[in-house]
């Protein structure tokens, strides 16, 4: 995923953290946002079609509605957890290849890795933000005017302190690393196939097509852990009556969030919102490894 090293060659390559914030915010600012949007939708509110979902979200606003919080915590946590993503991941790929491991079990460990180490550096607090941005009750429909997102980070820091703005790390950790591990993992192991089949050597490269074709295998099949997903977005969410559900834990933890979601909406519920998150995975894997790799490939040389 990240800009190789040269056998024997030592150091690191700090550009990798520039181009993951540079083509994180790529992703998040065209279909990645939108994507999500739709995704945390329909994960919040369970009872929704994905039509419903289209109709809610266009109802706050439009096409602008489809951007909501985009600005500032999607920038802010697109920019960062990029920059972690790839360049842990591209310094333990690196690694792994010259220990003369697999490249899809190369990708694997870089992806898991660097998944974990984004959740606990950068996104705790800002998917916090994004989900309360997009799920909470609309204070406007009461006639008052809606708190903005500063107020909000305030108001929850305010009565929460870290642990509140962190609120479903632990999912998210466990999110990401599932995420990124799946999806380099098993891109790697699609480029290796596709060269197999193309009759091209284990060092030859891939033209643009058969990179973003492995590309988007390894982000669709990573969707297997939609659950974690619907788990972190009802543990972070602020949709209007969840607070008043007294089936709902008043501490949440991902196990009890688990059989709560479970108990309410079966195991459908656990994958509600997985149409979207294909795309989602699909455009963010093709950013994040067949664009990256070229512009890195395009660094490497200038």
């Amino acid at each position: 995923m990240g800009v190789q090293r040269e056998p024997g060659q030592k150091g690191v390559n700090w550009s990798n953290i520039a181009v993951g914030g540079i083509m994180n915010m790529f992703e998040v600012t065209t279909l990645g946002q939108p994507l999500e949007v739709i995704k945390t939708q329909m994960a919040a509110n369970r009872s929704q079609s994905m039509l419903q979902a289209l109709k809610n979200i266009w109802g706050r606003g439009g096409v602008v509605g489809f951007y909501q919080g985009l600005i500032p915590w999607a920038w802010i946590e697109a920019s960062t957890k990029g920059a972690v993503l790839v360049f842990t991941a591209s310094e333990v790929e690196t690694v792994t290849l010259a220990a003369g491991i697999n490249p899809a079990f190369a990708g694997l460990l870089g992806g898991m890795t660097g998944g974990v180490a984004q959740a606990y550096a950068t996104m705790g607090f800002t998917t916090c933000m994004k989900t309360a941005e997009i799920t909470r009750a609309k204070t406007a429909a009461t006639g008052a005017k809606p708190p903005s997102t500063w107020a909000v980070f305030a108001d929850i820091y305010r009565k929460e302190g870290l642990a509140g703005v962190n609120k479903g790390v632990n999912a998210v950790a466990i999110r990401q690393c599932t995420n990124w591990g799946s999806r380099m993992g098993f891109a790697r192991l699609a480029e290796d196939t596709i060269r197999k089949v193309r009759g091209k050597g284990e060092k030859d490269s891939l033209g643009a097509m058969d990179k973003i074709l492995a590309s988007s295998i390894g982000g669709a099949l990573a969707t297997w852990n939609q659950p974690i997903e619907v788990i972190r977005v009802e543990m972070q969410s602020m949709a209007k009556g969840a607070a008043a559900d007294v089936n709902r834990p008043a501490k949440l933890t991902v196990f009890n969030t688990l059989k709560y979601i479970y108990g309410q909406n079966g195991i459908k519920g656990l994958y509600r919102g997985v149409t979207p998150r294909i795309g989602l995975g699909i455009w963010q894997t093709i950013c994040m490894v067949s664009f990256a790799d070229y512009v890195k490939a395009w660094i490497a040389q200038n």
